[in-house]
Order: structure tokens, then C-alpha cells, then sequence
């Protein structure tokens, strides 16, 4: 199955090729990190496998920095600054996480957990029926 994507201006497209939903672990972040760079009270993104990833139009910039726990690689769109994917260090290999509001259908990825709940805004409900990770380390 295929899922296309891409920021907002359009100057970056891509395509995930997964062979079943299963691949894809969309994730809702509460970290100080993910909440800066998404600008809202979390960050949503959805794990895949590296290979499942292709660029078909554009060539996103890239930001890197530290997190506190490691070199946080992000790419965005150089024109409309939509961020597209980020990984880590220990993830390069293997993974892309994805910024799910990117995908053309983003609703095909719903949440199975939540990371860093213990910084989650007082206002934000607690997600049902998915995990819960108070801190990465747990």
C-alpha cells in the first residue's frame, strides 16, 4: 500500500511503501523538543521503515541538534518550512519518523501511544486504548 505526503507548499513530496499498516507506529510526543519544533503542546509522528520512505519531488533541507539524548536529525521544507520526517542516532539505520500530518491522508495513521507523559499539557486529555510511556527510558 502506498501513502503519499508532503509539505505545504508542495516543493516536497514523498511516498511510503508499507506492505502492511502493521509497519507504521504513530506516536504523540510530549517532550519540550517535539513541542518547540511542531509549535502545539505535542508532536505526532509515525514510525516506518527506513526503505519504505522515497522522495519524489524536492530535496528537504536538514536540522540537526541535541535533545538531551541524542542528535536529532530533522528535515523540512526550505520553502514553507513544513517539517516532513526526524530520526535519531540509534534510529538512522533502521527507521524515518514521519511528520503524520504530512501524509495526504494522515486519519490511516492513528496513535498506538504516547511518549513523555508526564510533561503532557494539563489541558490535554489522556488518549485511550493506546500505551503510555511516562519518559522514553521506562
Amino acid at each position: 500500500m502506498k501513502y503519499p505526503g508532503g509539505c505545504y507548499c508542495g516543493q516536497i513530496r514523498y511516498k511510503v511503501d508499507l506492505q502492511s499498516l502493521d509497519e507504521a507506529r504513530t506516536s504523540i510526543c510530549h517532550c519540550k523538543s517535539c513541542k518547540r519544533y511542531f509549535g502545539t503542546g505535542f508532536g505526532l509522528t509515525t514510525k516506518i521503515p527506513k526503505g519504505t520512505l522515497r522522495l519524489t519531488e524536492g530535496t528537504p533541507k536538514e536540522h540537526v541538534s541535541n535533545n538531551g539524548s541524542t542528535n536529532l536529525r530533522r528535515e523540512f521544507c526550505g520553502m514553507c518550512g513544513t517539517g516532513i520526517l526526524e530520526y535519531g542516532e540509534e534510529a538512522a539505520p533502521k527507521f524515518r519518523y514521519v511528520m503524520t500530518g504530512t501524509f495526504d491522508q494522515p486519519g490511516a495513521f492513528p496513535p498506538k501511544g504516547e511518549f513523555f507523559c508526564r510533561d503532557r499539557e494539563k489541558w490535554m486529555p489522556e488518549i485511550s486504548n493506546i500505551f503510555h510511556k511516562q519518559e522514553i527510558k521506562e
